[in-house]
Protein backbone atom coordinates (compact mmCIF):
# COMPACT_ATOMS: atom_id res chain seq x y z
CA UNK A 1 0.00 0.00 0.00
CA UNK A 2 2.96 2.23 0.75
CA UNK A 3 3.99 2.15 -2.70
CA UNK A 4 0.37 3.00 -4.34
CA UNK A 5 0.71 5.86 -1.81
CA UNK A 6 4.20 7.13 -3.29
CA UNK A 7 3.60 6.33 -6.84
CA UNK A 8 2.57 9.34 -7.94
CA UNK A 9 5.54 12.03 -6.42
CA UNK A 10 7.99 9.67 -7.46
CA UNK A 11 6.60 9.66 -10.97
CA UNK A 12 6.76 13.51 -10.82
CA UNK A 13 10.09 13.35 -9.55
CA UNK A 14 11.36 10.53 -12.35
CA UNK A 15 9.87 12.40 -15.46
CA UNK A 16 10.56 15.73 -14.56
CA UNK A 17 13.87 15.42 -13.21
CA UNK A 18 14.92 14.12 -16.79
CA UNK A 19 14.37 17.92 -17.96
CA UNK A 20 14.62 19.87 -14.91
CA UNK A 21 17.21 18.69 -11.85
CA UNK A 22 14.56 18.10 -9.28
CA UNK A 23 15.92 17.97 -5.45
CA UNK A 24 13.53 17.14 -2.15
CA UNK A 25 12.99 19.95 -0.16
CA UNK A 26 13.31 19.70 3.22
CA UNK A 27 10.13 20.38 5.12
CA UNK A 28 10.03 23.52 7.46
CA UNK A 29 5.83 23.26 7.50
CA UNK A 30 3.38 20.19 8.68
CA UNK A 31 2.30 18.97 5.29
CA UNK A 32 1.92 15.24 4.26
CA UNK A 33 2.92 15.64 0.58
CA UNK A 34 5.99 15.55 -0.59
CA UNK A 35 8.04 18.56 -1.32
CA UNK A 36 10.66 19.31 -4.66
CA UNK A 37 12.33 22.16 -5.12
CA UNK A 38 13.46 22.92 -9.07
CA UNK A 39 17.16 23.07 -9.01
CA UNK A 40 18.69 26.71 -9.10
CA UNK A 41 14.88 28.38 -8.45
CA UNK A 42 12.55 29.14 -6.03
CA UNK A 43 10.19 26.90 -6.93
CA UNK A 44 9.07 24.32 -4.69
CA UNK A 45 6.68 21.41 -5.99
CA UNK A 46 3.96 20.39 -3.66
CA UNK A 47 2.69 17.12 -4.98
CA UNK A 48 -0.50 16.26 -3.94
CA UNK A 49 -1.29 12.84 -3.88
CA UNK A 50 -4.81 11.59 -4.38
CA UNK A 51 -4.99 8.44 -1.86
CA UNK A 52 -2.85 10.42 1.04
CA UNK A 53 -5.40 12.89 0.24
CA UNK A 54 -8.95 11.46 0.47
CA UNK A 55 -7.21 9.49 3.98
CA UNK A 56 -5.66 13.12 5.09
CA UNK A 57 -8.63 15.31 4.64
CA UNK A 58 -11.20 13.41 7.12
CA UNK A 59 -8.48 14.46 9.96
CA UNK A 60 -7.96 17.73 9.38
CA UNK A 61 -9.72 20.97 7.94
CA UNK A 62 -8.56 21.39 4.49
CA UNK A 63 -10.29 24.51 3.17
CA UNK A 64 -8.03 27.00 3.60
CA UNK A 65 -4.88 25.08 4.35
CA UNK A 66 -3.47 25.17 0.43
CA UNK A 67 -3.66 28.97 0.73
CA UNK A 68 -2.43 29.83 3.76
CA UNK A 69 0.66 27.27 2.62
CA UNK A 70 1.39 29.40 -0.08
CA UNK A 71 1.28 32.17 1.77
CA UNK A 72 4.02 31.17 4.40
CA UNK A 73 6.22 29.98 1.59
CA UNK A 74 5.37 32.84 -0.21
CA UNK A 75 6.57 35.22 2.81
CA UNK A 76 9.79 33.23 2.93
CA UNK A 77 10.93 33.80 -0.24
CA UNK A 78 9.97 30.36 -2.38
CA UNK A 79 7.45 30.11 -4.67
CA UNK A 80 4.77 27.20 -3.98
CA UNK A 81 3.22 25.31 -6.48
CA UNK A 82 0.53 22.97 -6.10
CA UNK A 83 0.47 20.07 -8.04
CA UNK A 84 -2.70 17.94 -7.77
CA UNK A 85 -2.47 14.11 -9.17
CA UNK A 86 -4.99 14.85 -11.19
CA UNK A 87 -4.25 17.97 -13.10
CA UNK A 88 -0.35 15.92 -13.58
CA UNK A 89 -2.50 12.86 -15.00
CA UNK A 90 -4.43 14.88 -17.11
CA UNK A 91 -2.04 18.05 -18.83
CA UNK A 92 1.30 15.89 -17.74
CA UNK A 93 2.82 17.58 -21.13
CA UNK A 94 1.16 21.09 -19.74
CA UNK A 95 2.82 20.97 -16.52
CA UNK A 96 6.31 20.33 -17.86
CA UNK A 97 6.38 23.00 -20.14
CA UNK A 98 5.46 25.44 -17.55
CA UNK A 99 7.87 24.34 -14.94
CA UNK A 100 10.95 24.49 -17.91
CA UNK A 101 9.19 28.20 -18.53
CA UNK A 102 9.95 29.05 -14.45
CA UNK A 103 13.28 27.60 -14.80
CA UNK A 104 13.79 29.58 -18.06
CA UNK A 105 14.38 26.56 -20.30
CA UNK A 106 12.04 27.30 -22.52
CA UNK A 107 12.08 28.38 -26.55
CA UNK A 108 11.90 32.54 -26.19
CA UNK A 109 10.18 34.21 -29.23
CA UNK A 110 10.39 38.05 -29.13
CA UNK A 111 6.70 39.38 -29.32
CA UNK A 112 7.67 41.98 -31.34
CA UNK A 113 8.16 39.39 -34.48
CA UNK A 114 4.65 37.99 -34.17
CA UNK A 115 1.72 39.41 -35.76
CA UNK A 116 -1.76 40.16 -33.59
CA UNK A 117 -4.97 39.02 -34.53
CA UNK A 118 -8.71 37.84 -33.66
CA UNK A 119 -8.99 34.47 -33.26
CA UNK A 120 -12.23 31.89 -33.92
CA UNK A 121 -13.50 29.32 -31.09
CA UNK A 122 -12.22 25.86 -32.58
CA UNK A 123 -8.60 27.69 -32.98
CA UNK A 124 -8.64 28.65 -29.59
CA UNK A 125 -10.29 25.95 -27.76
CA UNK A 126 -7.63 23.54 -29.64
CA UNK A 127 -4.99 25.69 -28.37
CA UNK A 128 -6.06 25.93 -24.81
CA UNK A 129 -6.80 22.41 -24.82
CA UNK A 130 -3.29 21.80 -25.41
CA UNK A 131 -1.29 24.82 -23.66
CA UNK A 132 -3.47 25.81 -20.90
CA UNK A 133 -4.27 23.84 -17.27
CA UNK A 134 -7.66 24.77 -16.90
CA UNK A 135 -10.67 24.16 -18.74
CA UNK A 136 -11.95 25.73 -21.69
CA UNK A 137 -14.92 28.34 -21.03
CA UNK A 138 -16.76 30.44 -22.92
CA UNK A 139 -15.65 34.11 -23.82
CA UNK A 140 -16.86 36.87 -26.31
CA UNK A 141 -13.32 37.68 -27.69
CA UNK A 142 -10.08 35.47 -28.65
CA UNK A 143 -6.64 37.00 -29.89
CA UNK A 144 -3.69 34.70 -31.14
CA UNK A 145 -0.20 35.62 -31.67
CA UNK A 146 1.65 34.43 -35.00
CA UNK A 147 5.06 34.00 -35.27
CA UNK A 148 5.79 34.33 -39.38
CA UNK A 149 7.42 31.55 -41.19
CA UNK A 150 10.64 33.92 -41.60
CA UNK A 151 11.04 34.14 -38.28
CA UNK A 152 11.16 30.40 -37.34
CA UNK A 153 15.01 30.83 -37.43
CA UNK A 154 14.57 32.53 -33.34
CA UNK A 155 13.45 28.96 -32.59
CA UNK A 156 15.62 26.24 -32.29
CA UNK A 157 16.60 23.44 -34.93
CA UNK A 158 14.75 20.48 -32.84
CA UNK A 159 12.01 22.44 -33.12
CA UNK A 160 11.81 24.04 -36.37
CA UNK A 161 12.13 20.50 -37.84
CA UNK A 162 8.62 20.11 -36.56
CA UNK A 163 7.40 22.88 -38.81
CA UNK A 164 8.06 22.31 -42.05
CA UNK A 165 5.49 23.55 -44.35
CA UNK A 166 3.92 25.79 -42.05
CA UNK A 167 3.32 29.77 -43.10
CA UNK A 168 2.75 30.44 -39.53
CA UNK A 169 3.37 29.05 -36.14
CA UNK A 170 0.55 30.43 -33.16
CA UNK A 171 2.25 31.09 -30.34
CA UNK A 172 0.22 32.86 -28.00
CA UNK A 173 -3.65 33.00 -27.07
CA UNK A 174 -5.45 35.37 -24.68
CA UNK A 175 -9.49 35.47 -24.23
CA UNK A 176 -11.59 38.00 -22.64
CA UNK A 177 -15.17 38.18 -21.58
CA UNK A 178 -17.55 40.67 -22.97
CA UNK A 179 -17.44 44.03 -21.03
CA UNK A 180 -19.99 44.57 -17.82
CA UNK A 181 -20.35 47.63 -16.03
CA UNK A 182 -18.88 47.92 -12.52
CA UNK A 183 -18.13 50.60 -9.73
CA UNK A 184 -14.65 51.05 -8.90
CA UNK A 185 -14.35 54.03 -6.24
CA UNK A 186 -17.98 55.16 -6.74
CA UNK A 187 -16.91 55.69 -10.32
CA UNK A 188 -18.98 53.41 -12.71
CA UNK A 189 -16.23 51.41 -15.58
CA UNK A 190 -16.36 49.23 -17.90
CA UNK A 191 -14.40 46.35 -17.29
CA UNK A 192 -13.59 43.42 -19.39
CA UNK A 193 -11.78 40.04 -17.55
CA UNK A 194 -9.05 38.71 -19.03
CA UNK A 195 -10.08 35.07 -18.79
CA UNK A 196 -7.49 32.80 -20.33
CA UNK A 197 -3.73 33.46 -21.60
CA UNK A 198 -1.31 30.80 -22.45
CA UNK A 199 1.57 30.40 -24.64
CA UNK A 200 2.81 27.34 -26.92
CA UNK A 201 3.83 24.32 -25.06
CA UNK A 202 7.44 24.84 -24.13
CA UNK A 203 7.49 28.31 -25.74
CA UNK A 204 7.58 31.72 -23.88
CA UNK A 205 6.85 34.77 -26.00
CA UNK A 206 8.65 37.72 -24.66
CA UNK A 207 6.14 40.46 -24.01
CA UNK A 208 3.18 38.40 -25.76
CA UNK A 209 0.70 39.27 -22.90
CA UNK A 210 1.57 42.59 -23.52
CA UNK A 211 1.05 42.99 -26.88
CA UNK A 212 -2.46 40.93 -26.55
CA UNK A 213 -3.53 43.15 -23.93
CA UNK A 214 -2.51 46.47 -25.83
CA UNK A 215 -4.26 44.94 -28.80
CA UNK A 216 -7.27 44.18 -27.22
CA UNK A 217 -7.04 48.10 -25.59
CA UNK A 218 -6.89 49.58 -29.26
CA UNK A 219 -9.64 47.87 -30.34
CA UNK A 220 -12.16 48.08 -27.63
CA UNK A 221 -11.18 50.67 -25.29
CA UNK A 222 -12.01 49.51 -22.01
CA UNK A 223 -11.88 51.71 -18.66
CA UNK A 224 -10.30 48.12 -16.93
CA UNK A 225 -8.75 45.25 -17.45
CA UNK A 226 -8.75 42.58 -14.73
CA UNK A 227 -8.28 39.04 -14.51
CA UNK A 228 -7.16 36.60 -11.48
CA UNK A 229 -4.12 35.07 -11.37
CA UNK A 230 -4.42 30.84 -9.56
CA UNK A 231 -2.88 30.59 -6.67
CA UNK A 232 -2.16 27.09 -7.46
CA UNK A 233 0.27 27.96 -9.73
CA UNK A 234 0.65 31.82 -9.81
CA UNK A 235 1.69 34.51 -6.98
CA UNK A 236 0.75 37.33 -10.10
CA UNK A 237 4.36 39.00 -10.47
CA UNK A 238 3.56 38.59 -14.08
CA UNK A 239 0.67 41.00 -13.92
CA UNK A 240 2.02 43.30 -11.71
CA UNK A 241 5.02 43.57 -14.31
CA UNK A 242 2.31 45.03 -16.52
CA UNK A 243 0.79 47.44 -14.30
CA UNK A 244 -1.82 45.52 -12.82
CA UNK A 245 -3.03 46.40 -8.95
CA UNK A 246 -3.46 43.46 -6.50
CA UNK A 247 -7.08 43.84 -5.43
CA UNK A 248 -7.16 41.06 -3.13
CA UNK A 249 -7.73 36.84 -3.34
CA UNK A 250 -10.44 35.48 -3.06
CA UNK A 251 -11.78 31.82 -1.26
CA UNK A 252 -9.94 28.38 -2.18
CA UNK A 253 -12.63 27.10 -4.65
CA UNK A 254 -14.03 23.68 -4.04
CA UNK A 255 -14.17 20.70 -6.61
CA UNK A 256 -15.33 16.71 -6.37
CA UNK A 257 -12.85 14.15 -7.19
CA UNK A 258 -13.27 10.85 -7.74
CA UNK A 259 -9.83 9.13 -7.17
CA UNK A 260 -8.87 7.20 -10.51
CA UNK A 261 -10.58 9.31 -13.14
CA UNK A 262 -8.60 12.66 -12.87
CA UNK A 263 -11.63 15.02 -13.77
CA UNK A 264 -12.75 17.85 -11.59
CA UNK A 265 -16.59 18.72 -10.98
CA UNK A 266 -18.18 21.64 -9.26
CA UNK A 267 -20.16 21.77 -6.56
CA UNK A 268 -24.30 20.54 -7.61
CA UNK A 269 -22.66 19.35 -10.63
CA UNK A 270 -21.65 15.72 -10.12
CA UNK A 271 -22.15 13.02 -13.03
CA UNK A 272 -25.34 11.38 -13.12
CA UNK A 273 -27.59 12.83 -10.90
CA UNK A 274 -25.17 12.39 -7.13
CA UNK A 275 -25.64 15.20 -4.97
CA UNK A 276 -22.80 16.22 -2.59
CA UNK A 277 -24.89 14.93 0.11
CA UNK A 278 -24.61 11.58 -1.63
CA UNK A 279 -21.25 12.15 -2.48
CA UNK A 280 -19.47 9.60 0.02
CA UNK A 281 -21.33 6.47 -0.65
CA UNK A 282 -19.70 7.28 -4.75
CA UNK A 283 -16.12 7.48 -3.40
CA UNK A 284 -16.16 11.61 -4.29
CA UNK A 285 -13.77 13.61 -2.30
CA UNK A 286 -14.10 17.24 -1.77
CA UNK A 287 -10.27 19.44 -2.80
CA UNK A 288 -9.75 22.56 -2.27
CA UNK A 289 -7.49 24.94 -4.18
CA UNK A 290 -5.35 27.84 -2.56
CA UNK A 291 -7.54 30.51 -4.62
CA UNK A 292 -7.15 33.11 -7.02
CA UNK A 293 -5.24 36.48 -6.42
CA UNK A 294 -7.63 39.22 -7.77
CA UNK A 295 -5.67 41.50 -9.80
CA UNK A 296 -6.99 45.05 -12.32
CA UNK A 297 -5.29 47.23 -14.88
CA UNK A 298 -6.86 50.93 -14.75
CA UNK A 299 -7.35 52.56 -18.54
CA UNK A 300 -9.66 55.39 -18.22
CA UNK A 301 -7.68 58.05 -18.44
CA UNK A 302 -6.87 56.73 -21.94
CA UNK A 303 -9.94 55.21 -23.05
CA UNK A 304 -13.27 56.40 -24.45
CA UNK A 305 -16.47 56.32 -22.67
CA UNK A 306 -18.14 54.20 -25.35
CA UNK A 307 -17.16 51.60 -27.60
CA UNK A 308 -16.75 52.37 -31.19
CA UNK A 309 -19.51 51.67 -33.22
CA UNK A 310 -20.74 48.15 -33.96
CA UNK A 311 -17.62 46.90 -31.41
CA UNK A 312 -19.72 45.28 -29.20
Amino acid sequence: MEAEHTKFPHEVQKLISAQLALLPFAKTVETPFELFRVADTSVILHCINLRTYANWHQQVDARLFFQQLSEQFSADGWRLIHLWEDVWRQKKAVVLSRLRALAGRSERIPARLTQVRRIDRPTTDRFLEDNHLQVLTNVKYKYGLFLPARYFRVLSAGFRAELADCAELLVAVATFSHPRQITRDGIPHRSVELVRFANLRDCTVVGGLDKLLKAFVVDFQPDDIMTYADRDWSDGRSYEKLGFQRLGETEPQAFWLHPGEWVRHYPNRLPGGVTENENAAEEYIPVYNAGSLKFVKIYRDTARTDPPDGQE
